[in-house]
């Protein structure tokens, strides 16, 4: 495909999407859709409604912002409470889909919006952490720092400590993340491990550092996402933050270069094209995308980024963006989840990464594609 006609195929594919979904049946969350259970606010709605509000910036046409506000509005209710989500249950995916109430409450004016910015920001006040200061990435996976995290939670942290609150949190914010880099980079590859245990008890941690075995592509791709909106966030006086960040995501740029493969996309473990288990994964190789061209637009990146960022694009939508026999678009190419821990004995290990399913349609692909989307078009 030509790049006008992966324009057409892929603002189809949006439509399609938003057209058959709704808050309570959104067919992009395909962990919801295999289970059958009724859906919740949850991480992967919260990745697809921030691309469409992202969408909805760009373009100003109200269809975008119509579903969005009805979306995230069948959750959060008018005294702020939200359904189905608890502070208590300590989770920090569940923060995630709290970013797009800010750019809701600026939109539409609802107070319920703001309140329901409160509720969320007050997990946070009793959020376990390790002790070296991170949040936990679960109250059930105690002393575990994940890259996820990071994304999850930290840019609706710094933002909400930036409008709200007199930037009393912004330094706890940023700290975190120097940790993230003292902890869980790799000094050899300059490449970031997934998941990260203070306690070294779990059965993936290596005992001498704390880390898990692998570098896993969607967890570098929340990451570098994360460097950049975090750094967006920051208050202007934070001059010599913003700059360690930014410098932190050109050097996490400068590492995942060599193992761009030459169709622009990056491998589910990021350094192992050698394995033939491998394969180029969107969801992953979309984020970073998406990060890299707004550290692009931002200036936080050299401008000969925009063109690496936009041949990974490219190569997600050659590879994988396609249409069904019976004409309806699709996106392959997903990792479906993959984490560590928990009762599927998930040990980081790459037999287990390599065996989880592989999937089409999946927010955790599609979000950031679109956002990759509106990076590129707003660059131009």
């Amino acid at each position: 495909m030509n790049r006008q006609e992966t324009d057409a195929l892929l603002r189809e594919y949006i439509d399609y999407l938003l057209d058959n979904s709704d808050a309570e049946h959104p067919m992009w969350n395909i962990e919801r859709v295999r289970q059958g259970e009724a859906n919740f606010w949850n991480y992967i709605d919260g990745c697809m409604i921030n691309a469409v509000l992202s969408l909805y910036t760009f373009t100003k046409d109200q269809k975008y912002l119509d579903f969005a506000d009805s979306f995230v509005g069948y959750y959060v209710q008018e005294d702020g409470s939200i359904k189905t989500y608890r502070v208590e249950e300590y989770n920090l995916d569940n923060i995630n889909p709290a970013k797009n109430l800010f750019r809701l409450y600026d939109l539409t004016g609802k107070e319920k919006y703001r309140k329901a910015m409160d509720l969320v920001r007050s997990q946070l006040d009793t959020m376990p952490r390790t002790k070296a200061g991170n949040f936990w990435h679960k109250d059930i996976y105690p002393n575990q720092v994940w890259l996820d995290g990071l994304y999850m939670a930290q840019p609706f942290y710094m933002e909400y400590e930036t409008r709200f609150r007199k930037m009393q949190g912004c330094l706890d914010s940023f700290r975190q993340f120097q940790n993230v880099e003292k902890l869980m980079r790799d000094e050899t590859t300059g490449l970031y491990y997934h998941g990260y245990d203070e306690s070294r008890e779990m059965y993936w941690a290596d005992k001498e550092t704390g880390h898990s075995p692998n570098f896993w592509l969607r967890a570098i791709g929340w990451f570098t996402l994360a460097l950049a909106d975090t750094a967006a966030a920051m208050d202007e006086s934070m001059y010599f933050e913003r700059r360690y960040l930014t410098s932190m995501l050109n050097n996490l740029a400068d590492a995942l270069l060599p193992y761009q493969h030459e169709s622009g996309m990056f491998y589910q473990i990021v350094n192992r094209a050698d394995d033939e288990r491998n394969y180029l994964e969107t969801s992953g190789t979309a984020l970073i995308a998406a990060g890299l061209l707004r550290g692009v637009r931002l200036g936080y990146l050299p401008a000969r980024y925009k063109e690496i960022a936009e041949k990974a694009f490219y190569g997600i939508t050659e590879r994988y963006l396609s249409k069904n026999e019976d004409g309806s678009p699709r996106l392959g190419g997903i990792c479906l989840v993959a984490g560590l821990g928990g009762w599927q004995h998930r040990d980081g290990s790459l037999d287990y990464y390599f065996s989880e399913p592989v999937v089409e349609n999946d927010a955790k692909g599609v979000g950031p594609l679109i956002l990759a989307y509106t990076e590129l078009l707003m660059a131009e």
